[in-house]
């Protein structure tokens, strides 16, 4: 049985974030070798690089897709199936890629295009509400596909003056605007930093693992580099 995406319950969205989390952790770890092999390698900028392996990961897993174009500022785009044990949905899956310097591993920025969720929080004593522009669930005539938004974080060092070596991979799932309630009801209780917001460019902010973590520790999955082991935040 297929369910509309309006009428899930926020038990059912978190099951499917869940599902679909653990999905593309999966499809990363098992990409983890020639991740850490291209990092040492490619002499692409590191955010092209994180897409790239992303991207490849994802395809090499492979999933049910259904042939409907996805438009967004995110590098993986795909409508798809997603099955559970007692139901399916059609969904719209995001996925961005991220790739920083190790100090940075706690947090990755986002565009406010990215985001289906109304981002609260406070930026030097003034309170900001501004409204994620993903829509929560996507409509092409009759279909409505629930938007997932995952994040792969590529955490890395410098080795040498060319060289770089990945250390670890964070996934993350954002929420969903549908549960805003559970995870940013205001300003002061929130999942979000202040952005790294330029001149003449979109709304941008901050999604903090660890505070992430502290709403539902499974929403952020940490892959470390080596290991032969995939360790699940439960």
């Amino acid at each position: 049985m297929i369910l509309d995406p309006e009428g899930l319950t926020p038990n059912q969205i978190e099951d499917i974030e869940k599902a679909t989390l653990r999905l593309v952790t999966q499809a990363i770890f098992d990409y983890r070798v020639t991740a850490l092999e291209i990092f040492r390698e490619e002499t692409d900028l590191v955010s092209d690089i994180g897409e790239d392996i992303t991207r490849e990961a994802l395809d090499r897993l492979g999933m049910p897709r259904i042939d409907r174009r996805l438009f967004g500022k995110v590098d993986y785009k795909q409508a798809c199936y997603l099955f559970l044990p007692d139901y399916a949905i059609k969904q719209a899956l995001f996925v961005d890629s991220k790739a920083e310097k190790v100090n940075a591993q706690d947090t990755a920025t986002l565009q406010i295009s990215q985001i289906s969720m109304t981002v609260m929080q406070v930026r030097r004593n003034k309170e900001y509400k501004i409204s994620g522009t993903l829509p929560k669930v996507i409509t092409f005539g009759a279909e409505k596909y629930l938007t997932t938004t995952l994040l792969v974080k590529y955490n890395y060092e410098e080795t040498t003056s060319d060289g770089r070596t990945l250390k670890s991979i964070t996934v993350a799932a954002v929420p969903n605007g549908k549960l805003q309630d559970q995870y940013n009801p205001n300003p002061e209780e929130t999942i979000w930093k202040a952005g790294r917001n330029a001149k003449n460019e979109e709304f941008r902010v901050r999604l903090c693992f660890s505070k992430l973590a502290e709403k539902a520790k499974w929403r952020v999955q940490t892959i470390l580099i080596p290991s032969d082991h995939l360790e699940w935040s439960q």
